[in-house]
């Protein structure tokens, strides 16, 4: 069986010889199959030989994107997570791989030393080691690198959230971002297994037994500290903690002035290196020190808006502009501070989706941002919303691709993925995003009430009645200490309508829409639950119709792919609405 299975169309083997050389030439078998023709495509021999490719090299063109075999093998590689696309001519990819980075091969000229042609063979150098890695303990059997990993120890370690000991609760964004901050440094260390943020936040407010949590968390160790900071001082203690012996491995105290606040990150990132003799690379220590800002004060405005971000609601107006004043500031600050460009661009975004409008605002503080740090993928991630609202799928599918090839355990990204192919129909990959999503930040109702609706786009029933238990659990947890959250009661209804309580949602509709009776957004989720789940067309077309007097430019191609809607799309009156606001906007 050979490494690498190439799928392309009959009538492009004269530009895919060149292709299958160069990968040859870099010590790859391949499997490209000359002879094959028409009805081939999925005999045995071609499933077998897809099944043990470490990697699939899907070439598309203006022939092969129409190709139902090559479009076929796409899909297998796509959902085995092996392909490799490339393309020429700038051919149109199909709807269901637009999402995964393709690379343009029109400037290769048969050199296999040019940028196009190394790019896509370090994907597939990526791709096989990658797979080979996940092959039940075959990668590099034999060699010296499998007898090195084997013989060197694996530490894995969960970061609880350090204790605010300020006296003050609003100071809390504070010590949750230093928090953060310390998980996302020591993710950068190739040799340790680090617990994400969202799990390791689980702990937080609670009672703690370490040997509890390194237990749960399958943790050999295990970081606490506190932060207490006043007067222009902060003081920083953390200690590192064996998980099987409950034994101090390593524990500091830091009392500095604030404006010293990263060094003592890197300080206590590189005192656990350490202190664990783990091996950190130069350039991991150079990613560990290469932070988006050097200044103190503009890095906390921006944690000051992340955590505004993360504990806020989409369409939540005062979030947004919350967000976008503090990442002002911040930039005024320090202009080349590209996170805090990225993050005001999502505020921008927020704000145009919850009050309508036609903004550059938010393009252009995405941009800025890339200009600063193209490898940025919370910038490509909003990027690409920014493109969806405005109308342009196919470079909102591009962005999307460099942000998940960036960062694919970014929360941005794959919530802007999530969107992406929700909005395509494609809902079985909006269901690993939005998961994904809900999974890293504990407060985000969007992409719990985004599953309830993939899953019963999909017939999923059982994945639906999770999403929903899953979204009204944290709906509740806010309406405890926020009962006339008008946004988030709009959350808990559509879930209590997919659970089946038509009665409680009609009440809590009721009850939101007498605190926010403007809130277009806040109507339009309870149409599409009163649609899809409570199956009332009268009362559904009753919310919807002064929503769609308001309804924006960004928001319209939304509700016309929505499949909560499809209930009513043959109804005059609903037709006669999307009309009604299709004329009005484009009178604009």
């Amino acid at each position: 069986m050979a490494d690498v299975f190439v799928s392309y169309a009959r009538s492009d083997k004269a530009r895919v010889a060149p292709l299958v050389a160069a990968i040859e030439a870099k010590g790859w078998s391949v499997w490209w199959d000359p002879e094959i023709t028409p009805g081939q495509e999925f005999d045995d021999q071609i499933e077998a030989e897809i099944d043990a490719a470490r990697a699939v090299l899907v070439i598309w063109t203006p022939v092969s994107v129409v190709s139902r075999w090559v479009r076929g093998e796409a899909r297998e590689a796509a959902e085995r997570g092996i392909l490799v696309p490339v393309r020429f001519e700038q051919a149109r990819l199909p709807m269901d791989v637009r999402a995964i980075h393709t690379t343009d091969l029109d400037g290769w000229g048969g050199n296999a030393a040019s940028p196009p042609a190394q790019e896509f063979l370090r994907a597939l150098a990526s791709m096989i080691a990658r797979t080979q890695a996940s092959k039940s303990g075959k990668a590099g059997s034999g060699s010296a690198a499998a007898s090195s990993e084997k013989d060197t120890p694996r530490f894995s370690i969960c970061v609880l959230p350090f204790i605010n000991m300020s006296g003050d609760p609003e100071q809390e964004y504070f010590s949750d971002g230093i928090t953060e901050d310390i998980i996302t440094d020591l993710s950068k260390v190739s040799a340790l297994e680090v617990v994400s943020r969202n799990d390791s936040f689980l702990y937080k407010g609670k009672q703690i037994e370490v040997l509890k949590v390194a237990r749960e968390a399958k943790v050999t160790h295990v970081l606490e500290g506190s932060v207490r900071r006043a007067g222009g001082r902060v003081r920083i203690t953390a200690q590192l903690i064996d998980g099987a012996s409950s034994k101090h491995v390593w524990a500091e105290r830091y009392d500095r002035d604030s404006s010293d606040i990263f060094a003592i990150q890197d300080e206590i990132s590189e005192a656990i290196v350490k202190a664990l003799k783990l091996s950190l690379m130069p350039e991991e220590k150079k990613a560990i020190e290469r932070r988006g800002t050097d200044n103190a004060e503009a890095h906390n405005l921006y944690l000051m808006a992340r955590q505004t971000y993360i504990t806020g609601q989409e369409y939540d107006v005062k979030s947004a502009e919350a967000i976008v004043r503090l990442c002002a500031r911040a930039n005024e600050i320090d202009p080349r501070y590209a996170q805090a460009w990225a993050l005001m661009a999502i505020g921008h975004r927020k704000l145009r989706e919850a009050k309508g409008g036609r903004s550059d605002d938010g393009m252009a503080a995405a941009e800025r941002a890339l200009a600063l740090d193209a490898n940025l993928a919370e910038a490509h991630a909003v990027k690409a919303q920014i493109l969806l609202l405005d109308g342009d799928a196919d470079a909102a599918a591009a962005e999307v691709a460099i942000a998940l090839d960036l960062d694919p355990e970014s929360y941005e990204v794959n919530r802007s993925a999530g969107r992406l192919n929700y909005q395509l129909h494609q809902y079985e990959a909006a269901i690993r995003f939005y998961e994904k999503a809900a999974s890293l930040i504990d407060a985000d109702l969007n992409s719990a009430s985004m599953l309830i609706s993939c899953y019963t786009a999909v017939g999923n029933a059982a994945g639906m009645h999770r999403a929903a238990q899953l979204s009204l659990k944290r709906a509740e947890a806010i309406l405890a200490r926020d009962q006339n959250n008008s946004v988030v009661m709009g959350y808990s209804a559509y879930a209590l309508a997919a659970l089946g309580e038509g009665e409680r949602a009609k009440s809590r509709m009721n009850r939101a829409l007498l605190i926010d009776p403007d809130n277009f957004n806040m109507r339009y989720n309870f149409a599409c639950a009163i649609s899809v789940y409570l199956k009332d067309k009268e009362a559904a077309l009753e919310m919807l119709g002064p929503m769609f007097e308001q309804i924006t430019d960004g928001a319209m191609p939304y509700a016309k792919a929505d499949p909560d809607l499809e209930f009513l799309r043959d109804d005059p009156r609903y037709q006669a609405m999307v009309s009604a606001a299709e004329a009005r906007l484009a009178a604009k």
